[in-house]
């Protein structure tokens, strides 16, 4: 079992560490040592005075969002093994977590697929109290990653707000060629309802590469624990702004039937999973805090995401806003020489990206490294492509089987999630064949 700990006192963290009670402790502070990065510090003063329990909620995950990066995984594929952790985080109030607590380990474990267990003490209050800043009500708040979906709903939210309202936008990222990504897609969302004000939070914030004795932690690239925080910043934005918290994504990635048997560790995610989001409102809110949280497209496909902007926008237009996106799971591609924020066009989000683009008719201009023709990428490429365990899920389908093994929550009907498996299949179909 690994023991960790995020705290926010310098002199908490000392102690651990000379006392050589956890395997990794992480400090979390607005300025001074730190093992983060980025301007954010742990009371979101930037934000104004949010929800106690939403900022906790914030901490716990980045604790474990750290934690998920800094021990190292066995193995993959089919021996993909399971961690344990002893996560102790200090919040604001520990007894309204500790009433959580075995919930909390459950649906962190169903994200990661590891065993998880939690401890909170107490955290050191602000030295100055967060001011309370003017109202910030939003129509709604939508997270924007900079991925095609994200982009799908930030705009769909606008155009069904329309002109004299508004809409908080929130972003998070580690790689910082998404940044401009973001920032470009929040200047098309203006030109696009230019009535309507877009009030934008970029989050930069990650564990940092060494530790407070200056050695570097290890790196477990497979983590599945990065939307967790990226959710929780955005339900403090939301609790800010009043409003319910759009996570836009498409329902068949959301459901993610694995590949194949060998494809059941890293490359099988529960980021957006019905059963995830429903678990993590109802943890928020059971502690007191604001957890309203929404996918709209939960029961459609990628490519019906894309027809539906089409049929607001234009094709023309949906197909320079879209090919702008970038959903690929690659983000080194640069260090064989590609441009920063290049798609390689043969993981698992860009060829149901690409599917996406075939089943809706609107025009894909995205530059693609796999098709290169300078031979630069090609081993790159090779590296990346799992085109042909797609095809062999292809050929396999969903079956009923596959659906009763998805841990469905209440009131998901099996069949509604076997018919949308099915068309996200056969969107598939028509681009890997």
């Amino acid at each position: 079992m690994s023991r960790l700990l995020l705290t926010l006192s310098e002199a908490t963290a000392d102690a651990a560490l000379s006392g050589d009670t956890f395997d990794e402790v992480f400090l979390w502070t607005s300025g001074g040592r730190t093992t983060f990065t980025g301007s954010t510090g742990p009371f979101l003063a930037e934000l104004g005075a949010v929800n106690p329990v939403n900022v906790d909620l914030v901490r716990i995950a980045l604790a474990v969002f750290a934690s998920d990066r800094s021990i190292l995984r066995e193995q993959a594929g089919s021996s993909w093994n399971n961690r344990d952790f002893d996560l102790t985080v200090e919040v604001a109030n520990p007894s309204a977590w500790a009433t959580q607590s075995a919930e909390l380990s459950t649906l962190i474990g169903f994200l990661t697929g590891d065993h998880w267990s939690f401890t909170f003490t107490q955290a050191q209050s602000a030295a100055v109290a967060p001011l309370a800043l003017e109202e910030q009500h939003h129509g709604r708040t939508v997270l924007l990653s900079g991925g095609a979906d994200s982009a799908v709903g930030a705009l769909m939210s606008a155009l069904e707000l329309g002109e004299g309202s508004s809409q908080a936008l929130v972003s998070h990222y580690s790689f910082t060629a998404l940044s401009p990504i973001q920032r470009d897609l929040v200047t098309a969302i203006e030109a696009a309802v230019p009535g309507q004000t877009q009030e934008h939070h970029q989050f930069h914030l990650s564990r940092a590469g060494r530790r407070l004795d200056g050695t570097a932690f290890r790196n477990e690239s497979s983590s599945r624990s990065r939307s967790f925080l990226f959710l929780a910043l955005g339900l403090a934005v939301a609790e800010r702004a009043d409003s319910i918290l759009w996570i836009p994504e498409n329902g068949f990635a959301s459901l993610n039937p694995p590949l194949g048997p060998d494809r059941r560790g890293s490359l099988s995610t529960h980021t957006t999973h019905p059963r995830f989001l429903r678990g993590l409102s109802s943890i928020a809110i059971a502690a007191g805090g604001h957890g309203a949280i929404e996918n709209p497209f939960e029961a459609v496909t990628k490519g019906e995401m894309f027809k539906r902007l089409a049929a607001a926008i234009g094709e023309d237009a949906a197909s320079s806003y879209l090919s702008a996106t970038n959903s690929c799971s690659h983000t080194d591609g640069r260090y064989s020489g590609a441009p920063a924020g290049s798609s390689c066009g043969v993981c698992f989000g860009c060829l149901v990206r690409r599917s996406a683009f075939d089943a809706s008719g609107v025009v894909d201009t995205t530059t693609y490294l796999v098709d290169d023709t300078t031979g630069q990428f090609v081993d790159f490429v090779k590296g990346k492509s799992i085109v042909e365990p797609v095809r062999d899920f292809i050929h396999r389908g969903v079956r009923p089987r596959d659906v009763m093994a998805m841990s469905l929550p209440v009131g998901y009907l099996a069949q509604d999630a076997l018919t949308l498996c099915q068309q996200g299949v056969d969107e598939l179909r028509g681009l890997v064949g």
